[in-house]
C-alpha cells in the first residue's frame, strides 16, 4: 500500500461524523475478526489508561493476550503516533 492510498483512506474516514455511519464503513472495510481485534485493542487501551488493572487482570477480563496488551501499552505510552491518546482525549 502506498502512503497516498493510506492518506486517501484516512481522509475519507475523517469525513465520517457519526458512530452509525462509522460502524457501517468499518463493517464494509473489515472482516468480523478484524472488527473484533480493533474493538479489543480499543477496550484494552481504555483499561490501561484507567490504570487500575494489571495485564493479567485485563487479559482475564477481555480474553486478549498479554502480548497484545503489551503492544497496546507501548503504543499508548511510548510511540510518537499518539492515536490511542488522541482517541482517549476525544472521549472525555
Amino acid at each position: 500500500m502506498t502512503d497516498l492510498t493510506l492518506d486517501n483512506l484516512c481522509d475519507a474516514l475523517a469525513r465520517i461524523d457519526d458512530a452509525d455511519a462509522m460502524r457501517a464503513v468499518l463493517v464494509d472495510l473489515c472482516t468480523p475478526a478484524e472488527m473484533r481485534a480493533l474493538a479489543e485493542r480499543w477496550r484494552v487501551a481504555q483499561m490501561l489508561a484507567e490504570g487500575e488493572m494489571s495485564y493479567r487482570e485485563i487479559s482475564a477480563e477481555t480474553g486478549v493476550s498479554t502480548t497484545t496488551i503489551s503492544r497496546v501499552s507501548r503504543f499508548l505510552k511510548e510511540e510518537p503516533h499518539g492515536g490511542y491518546r488522541l482517541m482517549l482525549e476525544q472521549m472525555k
